[in-house]
């Protein structure tokens, strides 16, 4: 009977062989027989969760801590192979279990009960969770009492409920109305007992507030800055303090500062004393990052800009001694053409793909510039989302 050995994840998940097979739930140093079955390994480990594989919200969980750091910077490593680079990549940070801070879950209303929970991987049946291993313990404390809530005001449909942990408590945002007096009752009572920070619904024509008993914020750089609905933040606090130290390294003692796709300020709040120019796309997300930095009286100027649309020139970027570039998921292939023509002696660049970021990295590197070393980060545990930070220099 053949027999092989699982040497390395791949980038959705599955353990692949040295001679390419494929095999899924499988952990590096796992056996392949010829019929398809495994045997485990030593990096093989029980699932925690009584709903590993089903639900999509991980796809790792069978991994071991050593082999999980394994896939985190096997992924970045061949995401830069793919564009012939190399770089000195350290050892990944990853978050602790139940350290998620923010999450859209679903919900639907079906057999005469409401679950809320993620999807089943590669599906759009609902997993009704009953634990959850990678949720803040402030999250998950909430879905019994939302399912009870969503029953009493008459919930009839499909809906994406956004959780996200701020200062004052948890921000909720349910992408359904709640009409009528009953309902109003209803969320009043459910944010009282379980001390909500805000209540928010959508319909479809833009998220409503219906409980703010105080501004919601959330803390970046020591300065509460006010936070919009559905904003984006770091998913856990230690993924963020990992990738702040790793940009506040990379631009070192630098006196100008261009942050790119800012958001709420993660990183222009956290470079003080240097004076920052912070770019968003995201209007009430720039407003809030402008507002706090005056109260607050940080040296950052934010101004609402569409960096695909209107990507800084080479004049423009050739302003500063550090630029500091934080993209979606897709990049930043033009702004990264400009980088590559300018002048500006180091790069901090944060990622949350490692194929786009590679991508844009070569454009970099064939513009001069050096890959010093990338950070991997582990914000999403146990899934195959891998985040870093790195270092471009001249």
């Amino acid at each position: 009977m053949t027999i092989d050995t699982i040497v390395r994840v791949a980038a959705r998940g599955d353990g692949i062989t040295a001679d390419g097979r494929h095999a899924a739930l499988a952990a590096p140093g796992d056996t392949l027989l010829a019929d398809g079955s495994l045997t485990p390994g030593p990096h093989h480990q029980a699932p925690p969760c009584r709903h590993f594989p089903l639900c999509g919200g991980c796809q790792l969980q069978h991994l071991d801590d050593e082999s999980y750091a394994g896939f985190v910077t096997d992924r970045i490593a061949s995401a830069l192979a793919a564009h012939d680079l190399t770089a000195d990549i350290r050892s990944p940070i990853v978050s602790p279990p139940r350290s998620r801070r923010r999450a859209t879950l679903h919900a639907e209303a079906k057999g005469g009960r409401v679950r809320i929970g993620f999807t089943e991987a590669g599906s759009h049946s609902l997993v009704d969770i009953s634990e959850c291993h990678v949720l803040a313990p402030e999250l998950f404390a909430l879905v019994a009492p939302l399912r009870t809530l969503l029953t009493r005001i008459g919930f009839k449909r499909r809906a994406d409920i956004q959780l996200t942990l701020c200062d004052q408590g948890v921000d909720v945002l349910i992408g359904a109305g709640a009409e009528g007096l009953a309902a109003a009752e209803a969320i009043n009572d459910f944010c009282l007992t379980h001390h909500v920070a805000r209540f928010a619904a959508d319909d479809g024509i833009g998220p409503e507030t219906r409980w703010e008993p105080e501004p919601v914020t959330v803390t970046l750089g020591g300065v509460p800055v006010a936070f919009p609905h559905g904003s984006f933040l770091q998913a856990t606090r230690e993924g963020e303090a990992t990738l702040i130290a790793a940009v506040r390294e990379a631009v070192g003692p630098s006196a100008m500062i261009a942050d790119l796709f800012a958001g709420l300020g993660t990183f222009a709040l956290s470079l003080a004393p240097a004076k920052v120019y912070a770019a968003e796309a995201g209007r009430d997300v720039i407003l809030s990052l402008k507002g706090a930095a005056a109260i607050a009286r940080r040296p950052v100027f934010a101004e609402h800009r569409d960096l695909y649309r209107r990507p800084l020139s080479v004049a423009e970027l050739d302003r500063f001694d550090a630029i500091v570039l934080d993209p979606p998921r897709s990049g930043a292939r033009e702004q990264a053409t400009n980088l590559a023509a300018c002048k500006v002696p180091v790069i901090a660049y944060v990622s949350c793909n490692p194929s786009s970021f590679a991508r844009d990295a070569q454009t970099l590197c064939e513009g001069g510039y050096r890959l010093d070393w990338i950070q991997p980060v582990g914000q999403f545990r146990w899934s195959t989302h891998v985040e870093l930070a790195a270092r471009f220099s001249r």
